[in-house]
């Protein structure tokens, strides 16, 4: 992995409050989100990675423009990485801290084995991304990759040096997660994180349609700026790097019954019973007994409507024989999900799986249970956390995992830094 500093682009906070001007990544800002960042501030990167009407990206470039002329965004005096930390508690009340850093590195081809894709991607996105990127000449977000490093030299080499400074940003987002950033310009402190990622194979994490975008951009780009792309690198090692799953939501009318029958021909089920008294409590224990589970055998979760039990589902032995996939996916949860159930037995085409249509793929665990209690699906597969060391595996076999596998949470924040390409 090739590594260098941004030639930054960044808010100048004399004249904005950061607060005002950060936002999620674009890919998850629904309609109502973007007319409150238009609100909050005229200058809001909202502006910048999703602009309202018709000559979107001609306006982008507008704006991009403009608040580089009026200083609102300025370059910083010299070429720097920025050391990122976030802080959040999780539903269960446990105080995480990723810790990463934001700096480019060089786009390789996926047959080079030196980065990773772990999803597949749809066109669209990809289609609107390289007309922003070709109208602005810049990265306004950043790709989300992973590297392996046991000894932690960054957290421990570079880390602790800038911890006891004042931050160069600090603010907390709106779900709550504070985003503490360190400007790093020192020669040799950058030297220490070239030398950490060198020879290192990294994995998308997130960010697969901006990093095929990217790739694109820079075989039509005779800048060289544009063979390097913007990216938020965390470590592997790093017990702070959570990977949250992705249930299955069933929208399609099913009767309880047929499903429990279905799902038994390929699983072993242990119940929950539950009343109104002390469905937390069982809900607590059975979330816990499904990660235990999956430990030793395929395992998930399934909570369907009018029915006062959770189901600990555990596949039964030589059912993975039946799933039409290769060796290394047939060991994913998912696999065995979509394969069996959702497409043998649920009949759900590919097409319909990837439109969602009548199946929802939903991140917040809290939400793949209100559904069902407020009648709005028919039943939840609840999925266990992934786990890191079969995301690398698959990918380093060339293969890639069902679509919405994985959610590295948290999401970072567009506005942070830009990094130019001309």
């Amino acid at each position: 992995m090739d590594i260098k500093p941004i030639n930054a682009i960044v808010y100048n906070q004399e004249k904005v409050n950061i607060d005002d001007v950060i936002a999620p990544p674009y890919d998850v800002i629904t309609s109502a989100q973007q007319e409150e960042l238009y609100e909050k501030s005229p200058y809001n990167i909202v502006r910048l990675i999703l602009t309202k009407g018709d000559k979107r990206y001609e306006d982008a470039k507008n704006f991009y423009e403009k608040w580089l002329e009026d200083d609102i965004l300025i370059q910083t005096k010299k070429p720097c990485i920025f050391y990122l930390i976030q802080k959040y508690t999780t539903e269960n009340g446990k105080t995480i801290e990723r810790k990463g850093f934001i700096a480019r590195n060089k786009i390789e081809k996926f047959e080079s084995k030196k980065i990773l894709p772990h999803e597949y991607t749809m066109g669209g996105p990809k289609e609107d991304r390289l007309k922003l990127t070709k109208s602005c000449e810049a990265n306004f977000s950043q790709i989300f990759l992973v590297y392996n490093d046991p000894e932690k030299q960054i957290e421990n080499k570079i880390a602790k040096k800038y911890l006891s400074k004042k931050p160069f940003i600090d603010v907390t987002d709106t779900n709550g997660v504070q985003n503490i950033v360190y400007l790093i310009d020192d020669e040799n402190d950058i030297e220490i994180f070239k030398q950490t990622l060198k020879g290192k194979t990294t994995l998308i994490a997130d960010g697969h349609h901006r990093y095929e975008t990217a790739m694109a951009y820079s075989e039509i780009s005779n800048n060289p700026e544009a063979k390097y792309v913007m990216s938020y690198f965390t470590n592997a090692d790093d017990e702070n790097l959570i990977i949250f799953p992705t249930h299955r939501i069933i929208t399609k009318f099913i009767e309880p019954y047929i499903l429990l029958e279905t799902v038994k021909k390929y699983f072993n089920l242990a119940e929950f019973t539950f009343n109104s008294v002390n469905k937390q409590k069982v809900k607590e224990q059975f979330l816990a007994a499904i990660e235990k589970s999956n430990k030793e055998v395929i395992s998930m979760g399934l909570y369907m409507k009018n029915v006062n039990k959770f189901y600990l589902l555990k596949l039964k032995d030589g059912m993975t024989d039946l799933v039409d996939a290769p060796d290394v996916l047939k060991k994913l949860d998912l696999t065995v999900l979509h394969d069996l159930i959702i497409t043998k037995e649920l009949g759900y085409t590919t097409q319909e799986q990837m439109a969602q249509n009548g199946i929802k793929y939903i991140k917040q665990e809290f939400e793949a249970f209100d559904m069902v209690d407020m009648g709005k699906a028919e039943a939840s597969f609840i999925m266990a956390y992934p786990k890191m060391k079969d995301i690398l595996e698959i990918s380093s076999q060339g293969y890639r995992m069902p679509q919405k596998s994985t959610y590295f949470y948290p999401k970072l924040l567009s506005g942070i830094v830009i990094n130019p390409l001309k």
